[in-house]
């Protein structure tokens, strides 16, 4: 019998829903049916696939009330933070507002004599490998603009989630975007692989951990297969004598324990100028001593579960060992007498080094170090001692000196004044262990489409 994927719920570890997977005949069928179904969505006007991906999105939205509850009992994100749909219409519309001018051809001469261009032409079926921890936006990045450019997409979805494929997949067709143009698809690991190993597809986006990365990377060699990964991360921010204090303790604090700190490109680490090392851990304190832990469905709730409980305790090693090693940690534990399990409560940890699995290896979760520095060297040494290089955060007055720092940065996005944000504008993308390739701006039309030159000469 073949073993069911299923979603345990981090709120009170019951099964919140269970799906059968593909065999790797049906999935190879699944797959040829995108292929076929590929030539005839690329043939349809750009405005015309615009149009229903967009509708396919405003159909995402009409269901929030009951995806935000469904997210609460899947990852654990607690009900009064609304969801994830803000984020995916912003993406959305900005990606269709740009789609035009991305795909349109590079016209290099076009006179009597000669007409000389560069096209895109979508690269067939795209892979989405999805992850937990934002579902729907992480999905939604390459999603839109992939069908936007007439590509046909297989999604898989995480265990974790099983249930925000078939949202979008819900949405999107009943908004007119064909079933084999658009099908969400329940697959075990090695289902995948082989998929992908066979060539079914022209591209495969992954976001996931390295070990993830390197599977994908592995399954795709020798197929020429065009992929795109985002994994782990170790975000730092860094505080500089002139910043706004107030300003950066609320922001970085919440960018290091939003979401039971589950971000791609949360604040793990943090560094601060030793003239307001003091006063930045004090507020930090207090902030962090402020949350409330505690069953996501409740409106009171500020952190909820983490979403698998193999996440928190190895949340709960780093912190330990830590300490261990002379680390001391700031939160008082009586303020969380809630702490086990899955709910695990934040932490702040204060004489630490990079000698520390905590400041070195990805926690995902509510926990961040601070270090106090003494220049803008040492900083920019610390922030680029590390495996990952995904955003980092400079919190200074002037431009031209986050400019200079940001420009010695091992990283994919260098924030000033802000962090844990994706601007659709802008390129996603990192480097190191975090992967290559690029989401989301004008990048994201041509990592999803291939060049195609045209050069005529009339005679």
């Amino acid at each position: 019998m073949t073993p069911r994927i299923q979603c345990i719920s981090p709120i009170d570890g019951s099964v919140y829903a269970e799906r059968i997977p593909l065999t790797l005949a049906e999935a190879r069928d699944a797959a040829t049916r995108a292929g076929a179904a590929q030539v005839n969505w690329s043939r349809l006007p750009l405005q015309q696939r615009i149009d229903r991906v967009l509708a396919g999105v405003e159909r995402l939205g009409e269901m929030n009330s009951e995806i935000v509850t469904e997210l609460a009992w899947q990852m654990g994100r607690p009900v009064r933070y609304g969801g994830e749909f803000g984020g995916v219409r912003e993406r959305s519309d900005y990606m269709a507002s740009i789609a035009s001018d991305a795909l349109a051809a590079i016209v290099v001469e076009d006179t009597d004599e000669f007409d000389r261009r560069i096209v895109r032409e979508p690269l067939g079926v795209v892979l989405i490998v999805a992850p937990w921890n934002y579902p729907f936006m992480t999905a939604i990045n390459t999603l839109v603009p992939a069908l936007i450019a007439g590509n046909t997409v297989v999604l898989k979805h995480a265990s974790q989630t099983l249930l925000v494929g078939e949202r979008l997949a819900s949405a999107f067709h009943s908004a007119g975007v064909p079933e084999d143009v658009f099908q969400s698809l329940v697959l075990d690991h090695q289902t995948t692989a082989d998929l992908i190993a066979a060539g079914c597809f022209g591209f495969v986006n992954f976001t996931g951990s390295v070990a993830g990365g390197r599977a994908i990377e592995r399954a795709a060699a020798g197929t020429f297969t065009a992929v795109g990964t985002e994994l782990g991360g170790k975000d730092p921010a860094y505080v500089m004598e002139d910043a706004d204090l107030e300003t950066a303790a609320g922001t970085i604090m919440d960018g290091a324990m939003y979401n039971s700190g589950q971000c791609c490109c949360g604040i793990e680490r943090i560094y601060v100028c030793d003239a307001l090392y003091d006063e930045f851990v004090e507020r930090a304190v207090a902030i962090t001593s402020a949350y409330r832990l505690g069953n996501p469905l409740q409106s009171e709730t500020s952190l909820g579960p983490m979403a698998n409980l193999r996440f928190a305790n190895e949340v709960r090693a780093q912190v330990a060992e830590a300490i261990a090693a002379g680390a001391t940690a700031l939160i008082d534990p009586a303020l969380y007498p809630n702490d086990n399990g899955t709910y695990l409560m934040p932490q702040i940890l204060v004489n630490v080094d990079h000698s520390m699995r905590v400041m070195r290896e990805e926690s995902f979760g509510p926990v961040v170090g601070i270090m106090k520095v003494t220049s803008d060297e040492q900083a920019v040494a610390l922030m680029n001692d590390s495996e990952f290089g995904l955003t980092a955060s400079l919190w200074t007055a002037s431009r031209q000196r986050a400019g200079r720092i940001g420009r010695q940065l091992q990283t994919g996005t260098v924030f000033m004044n802000r962090c844990d944000y994706l601007d659709p504008a802008l390129c996603w993308t990192g480097c190191k262990d975090t992967g290559r390739g690029g989401s989301l701006s004008v990048i994201a039309y041509h990592n999803l489409t291939r060049p195609k030159s045209f050069h005529f000469k009339n005679l």
